[in-house]
């Protein structure tokens, strides 16, 4: 006992492991390559370990011999499935693709079931119960169907706060939420633990293993969170805390934080890509550190401890969102004490006593009423995307300024923030970007030092109401980019247009350009929203001067057809010949190919999609493209791109979105390299 006091006390110790888990980390996350030990399997047995029941399907996690993403559309009443958490199934059906994002800076859907040892996806045919679920998670599916019979939005804050699940919470006031920097409230924290804690010792404080019986509920309720980050931390934290004081040996907080972090990393290296885990450790080792800061009132208290969480989380918080919101620092005075203190305790009373219910509705449309109002008054800035060694330097002059609390270091820190902040705008190159907006059009062009960003079409599901639009935005956003300057719709066509009506709602643009047809009724909406926000917009033009170029519209003639009627664009850029189509048919260009010389293009934006009523051979020879870019949906169902149309285009470099992904073309006055983001 003496010996692992000295040990435990010693700081050569934690220097010791803290080099193992970073070797042990890298090893187990970077060197070693993991993929499925399945071959191709049909069917499968093991326990569904994650549920999620949407309208049309459920998705579930399977553990087998390995963890296994599953969807299973639904066929029937959902009620069917509502207990399926935990029961031992057999399914069958087929393996399907994961793929990478396609649209740079967003979130990589593969790696993050990578990261979570999930190196297989499977499309689910038919689910059999073999086995009822155990004790454990009967008691979960009891709490979960108790939750079920709650009214909204009780029921959505209920699955937050005790499941530490926000799928039910509506996606908009989500998205409210995260704009005001106070979405971390709701995740279930060390402060949401001690609250718990306090709670239990007053029921147990007669009974003489109380702290025994506490630990096994913090250990439950980290099951029943499906083992979330923060709740991992705070109850690891306070077991080895326990455990210490039992055994009288006395360690400083941030140390046990330390082991408590290493215990985690060695069940699961990978979670140190977990954003969760991330603000987690960082924020309350910076509190820690910075106690004897954290002093007056209680409200004093709080904007300290704002301004800290605030400043060392910075980076991750950027490279999530590409966006900041300074009013958070002053949201979590009210926040803090309204979601923490009131809200969460009284959603924990609420679910033992519903009759509790009213007050707790009552609360929760007032939290929800305040996160508008403060929605709308946001100061919000748009930060590009940190690169690896600014987010090193950052966090290496923030930990100079904690040891040595000198304030020249966190100055620093603050400098390096702002060159992040500017180093888009320093940027002398142009970029021409055909996105992946799967069966649809949209391409971006961004001038030196960003002073002008055009956006050619937007893009737009035609059959859903899914919004590619907010991943375009992120990416945007990850550039620097707050503003599209110009907005140019070839047509009206929803694959082309849709998506505008998003880009006018969330993002700021300067001026919409339409194409020389009649307004159609998609057009005649998003103009409705141009005038509500007192856009500019206008039609029929002949060019325009943007930045040091001259986008020329090639508008022949009135076509008895949208598709022919489409804004053509040639734009050239350093030299660089550019041919924007939209949707125009072989009618239009023949007449483009008589009334203007045309030659030697350098790169096409191939017409309607790579579809057989463009892309006649007489104009791809005519133009004579070096590369040819299609944007196409992968395993769309109109057969684009058509294989008479890849044959006609075979003496060009086809780039496609389907099978590339996104297409980046970075050119200066000298050269030109591209780019792909495939799948």
């Amino acid at each position: 006992m003496k010996k692992l006091k000295i040990v435990l006390q010693s700081n050569i110790f934690y220097v010791i492991i803290s080099i193992f888990a970073i070797l042990f980390v890298f090893i187990s996350t970077v060197i070693i390559k993991y993929d499925t030990k399945l071959d191709n399997p049909s069917l499968i047995e093991g326990v569904i370990t994650d549920l999620d029941i949407k309208s049309d399907k459920i998705s579930f996690i399977l553990k087998s011999n390995e963890k296994i993403k599953c969807n299973y559309y639904l066929k029937d009443n959902s009620n069917d499935f509502k207990n399926l958490l935990g029961k031992t199934v057999q399914i069958s059906g087929n393996t399907s693709e994961n793929t990478n994002n396609t649209i740079p800076n967003t979130f990589n859907y593969k790696k993050y079931l990578y990261n979570n040892k999930i190196y297989l996806s499977f499309k689910v045919d038919k689910i059999k119960v073999l086995k009822e679920e155990n004790i454990f998670y009967k008691v979960k599916n009891k709490i979960i169907n108790r939750i079920e019979k709650f009214q909204e939005p009780i029921k959505e804050y209920l699955n937050l706060f005790i499941l530490g699940d926000k799928s039910l919470l509506d996606s908009d006031m989500y998205e409210v939420y995260r704009m005001n920097g106070i979405w971390h409230l709701f995740a279930i924290s060390g402060m949401h633990i001690s609250l718990i804690i306090v709670l239990l010792n007053k029921l147990t404080s007669k009974l003489k293993f109380k702290k025994i019986i506490i630990s096994l509920v913090l250990l439950y309720f980290m099951f029943l969170t499906s083992f979330g980050a923060s709740v991992m931390r705070a109850t690891i934290f306070y077991l080895l805390k326990n455990f210490l004081d039992y055994l009288d040996i006395k360690i400083d907080n941030k140390k046990i934080l330390l082991l408590t972090a290493i215990i985690i990393i060695l069940f699961n290296p990978f979670i140190i890509y977990n954003s969760g885990f991330q603000y987690s450790f960082l924020i309350t080792y910076s509190i820690m550190s910075m106690s004897n800061k954290i002093t007056g009132n209680y409200f004093v208290k709080i904007f300290k401890i704002s301004v800290i969480s605030f400043l060392v989380s910075l980076p991750i918080t950027v490279n999530l969102n590409y966006e900041i919101n300074l009013l958070s620092l002053i949201l979590n005075i009210v926040f803090v004490p309204l979601i923490s203190v009131i809200i969460f305790p009284l959603s924990l009373v609420t679910f033992l006593i519903p009759f509790c219910s009213p007050i707790l509705n009552l609360l929760i449309n007032i939290l929800e009423f305040l996160n508008t109002i403060f929605y709308n008054i946001k100061l919000s800035i748009v930060i590009p995307k940190f690169s690896l060694i600014m987010v090193i330097l950052y966090y290496t002059f923030l930990m100079l300024f904690n040891l040595k609390e000198k304030k020249k270091y966190l100055t620093f820190s603050l400098i390096i923030f702002f060159i992040n902040f500017l180093l888009p705008k320093l940027d002398s190159n142009y970029y021409v970007y055909f996105i992946d907006v799967s069966q649809g059009d949209s391409s971006l062009i961004i001038s030196p030092h960003q002073k002008d960003v055009v956006m050619i079409d937007t893009g737009g599901d035609v059959f859903s109401d899914y919004h590619v639009s907010n991943n375009v935005m992120l990416f945007l956003k990850s550039l620097g980019i707050s503003k599209i300057n110009l907005l140019i719709l070839s047509h009206g066509d929803a694959d082309h247009a849709k998506e505008a009506l998003e880009y006018i709602d969330k993002f700021k643009v300067g001026e919409c350009i339409f194409n020389n047809d009649s307004y159609n009724d998609l057009e005649l909406n998003i103009i409705k929203k141009l005038k509500d926000k007192n856009i500019k917009y206008q039609k029929d033009i002949d060019s325009l001067n943007i930045s040091d170029n001259k986008f020329y519209f090639l508008n022949t003639k009135m076509y008895d057809n949208e598709n022919d009627n489409s804004n053509v664009l040639y734009i050239k850029i350093n030299g660089m010949k550019f041919l924007f189509m939209g949707d125009a048919g072989v009618s239009k260009e023949k007449d483009i190919i008589n009334n203007y010389k045309l030659q030697n293009i350098d790169v096409l934006k191939v017409g309607h999609h790579g579809s057989n009523t463009s892309s006649s051979e007489e104009f791809i020879k005519s133009i004579n493209p070096i590369y040819s870019i299609i944007s196409v949906g992968k395993k769309n169902r109109y057969g684009h791109p058509k294989e008479s149309v890849l044959n006609t285009l075979s003496n060009s470099r086809i780039y496609r979105t389907d099978l590339d992904g996104t297409i980046k073309i970075k050119l200066n006055k000298s050269s030109y390299e591209f780019k792909t983001f495939a799948p």
